[in-house]
């Protein structure tokens, strides 16, 4: 079974299924429906090494609910699971209950 470490400010999140329903109750097809924004991290990498040498801390923890981009990240298959690699820039906020 393969397992992916992200590397230096990257993030590993799996996204969350959009709503398969209108609000008038129409039923979407998945070639319909919207890309998701929202996903759950899985991943986090060590956080970004600075010109001096010292390693930027993460914003973001395993967990966490996040928006991102819609055309951010790199889309990753492993072991029948869709996951997405993102950069912490490419985080747009983390979800607060």
């Amino acid at each position: 079974m393969a397992t992916l470490k992200p590397l230096s400010d990257r993030i590993i999140v799996k996204a969350v299924s959009a709503e398969q329903k209108t609000a008038g109750g129409i039923v979407l097809p998945d070639t319909a429906q919207e890309k998701p924004q929202q996903a759950e991290v899985i991943a986090v990498g060590p956080g970004k090494v600075l010109d001096n040498g010292k390693t930027s801390p993460m914003d973001v923890n395993v967990g966490d609910r996040v928006y991102y981009g819609k055309y951010s990240g790199t889309e990753v298959k492993l072991n029948g699971a869709e996951y997405v690699v993102l950069r912490q820039d490419d985080i747009l906020g983390v979800v607060e209950a």
